[in-house]
Formats: C-alpha cells, structure tokens, sequence
C-alpha cells in the first residue's frame, strides 16, 4: 500500500497554524510497520485539491488520508471535490450522517450545519468523538477528516485499526560508517528490494561518513544483510560503530 496524506488548509502554508497532522500520521503508520509515501500541504484552491486527488486516485495502490475542508463554510471545498473525484457523481444527503447532525444541534443545524450530511455516493461515516459530526471514507481506501487534530486524529486511528488489523512493525538496524556513502555503492548495489535501505550523508568535524540503515518486516533479511555490510567494511579496512552517531561529539573530535 501506498501511503498519501493531503493537508488542506491555506492557514498552515501562510503560518496562522502550525500542522499537527504530519508527525501525527507518520508516527501511527511507523508503529504498524508503514510508512508515508508522500505528504501534500496545500491551500484551499479547488483546481490544486482536485489535481492532488487525481494524482493519488490514479495509482492503484494508493491509500489517503485528506484533513481539513469537509465542514460547511465557503471555502471548505473537499467533500465536492472528493465526490466529483472519486465517484464521478454529485454530492447526495448520507441519512446516517444527517441524523447524527441533527441529534447534536437540533434545530441549529439549520441552515448551514446540515450540508456537512451531503457526502460523496456510497460514503462510509467516521466516527467523532468531539461533536458527532461524522469524517467518511470511499471504498475503504480514501479517508476523509476535519482539520481539528482533537477530531480528526481518533477518526484515523479507527481507519487505521481496521485497514492494519494484522500489521507488523518494521525491524531495523542502523550503523555509521566513517567513510564516505561513495565508498560503499558496491555493497548498497545487492541489497534487494525487499530491504528497505537508506544512506545518510554527514560530516564529522573534517571527515566524510554516512549512517546507514536497514529496515524491513522481515527481521532475519535485515540481520543478514546487515551482517554482510558489516563484513564488506572489514574486508576493506573500514571502520564503523553500531547505531545514529552522526553526532556524537566523541566520534566528530579529531583528536579522540
């Protein structure tokens, strides 16, 4: 599965609000062994949303996660632009979700509350636990969410809990080679893409070196492979040290 998440919301790109929606998805993907694919911040444009969305629709193996733009004011633009999307149809009154408008304002859903109930076909609803004012979801893939992180972080936890209910962390291991990433192509050339491999560049005071990662479900790849850098370097009379220590004052002093 890839992972998509679309920020909406021209107060995050002109700083009136800081994104409380990034580290938050990032953070429960990791824990269940994903990880993002890509993350979009982008104003309240319509052209801009529906060109996003298209993007991610059109990859068959995409998942996304859509915060802000599904209330009732006039630049919330997301749920008529998820439906024209998505479903190729109008926006229709979810009975399910007008109900649950209702029953928490009454006759104060009227007149501008109750279009939040106007979802793209075939919507499912997701659960807030704030003002029952419910997200929703097509076709278990595409997941729609306010901008309130109080609101929308349980709805994605819910999908979550039901999209990864067999989910596995990942396992890694990580060391810091002190020589240059361009020493070790050679070895980085055979890891196999099951083995997600990442090459991290640093300086250490006037030395070159790089932190170098495996990471993958599969614990006994990841040892393996690992193994086989760790003799790589040994081969070639390179010297390492176990885990992220890129800044490690110790390792960077020229004369420790």
């Amino acid at each position: 599965m890839h992972f998509y998440q679309v920020i909406i919301g021209s107060e995050i790109l002109n700083r009136r609000r800081d994104d409380k929606h990034f580290d938050f998805l990032s953070n429960a993907l990791l824990a269940r062994g994903e990880k993002l694919h890509a993350s979009f911040i982008i104003e309240d444009d319509t052209q801009l949303i529906e060109n996003v969305f298209t993007l991610i629709k059109n990859d068959p193996q995409s998942i996304m996660f859509s915060f802000g733009g599904i209330g009732s004011t006039p630049d919330d633009l997301t749920r008529e632009i998820a439906a024209k999307v998505f479903t190729n149809s109008p926006l229709v009154v979810h009975e399910e979700a007008k109900a649950r408008i209702l029953k928490q304002f009454g006759d104060d859903a009227y007149p501008h509350r109750i279009h939040m109930a106007e979802l793209p076909q075939g919507a499912d609803l997701l659960d807030n636990p704030v003002n029952n004012v419910p997200g929703f979801s097509i076709n278990n893939r595409f997941f729609f969410v306010p901008g309130f992180p109080q609101m929308a972080h349980p709805m994605i936890q819910q999908a979550l809990t039901t999209l990864l209910r067999d989910s596995k962390p990942r396992y890694r291991r990580t060391f810091t080679a002190l020589v240059s990433e361009n020493d070790l192509i050679e070895m980085m050339q055979k890891v196999p893409k099951e083995v997600e491999l990442s090459s991290l560049p640093a300086f250490c005071g006037d030395r070159r070196i790089a932190v170098i990662s495996l990471s993958s479900k599969d614990k006994d790849m990841v040892d393996q492979w690992y193994d086989a850098f760790i003799s790589f370097m040994h081969d070639h009379n390179m010297a390492w040290v176990e885990g992220d220590k890129h800044n490690d004052p110790d390792l960077c002093n020229p004369e420790a």
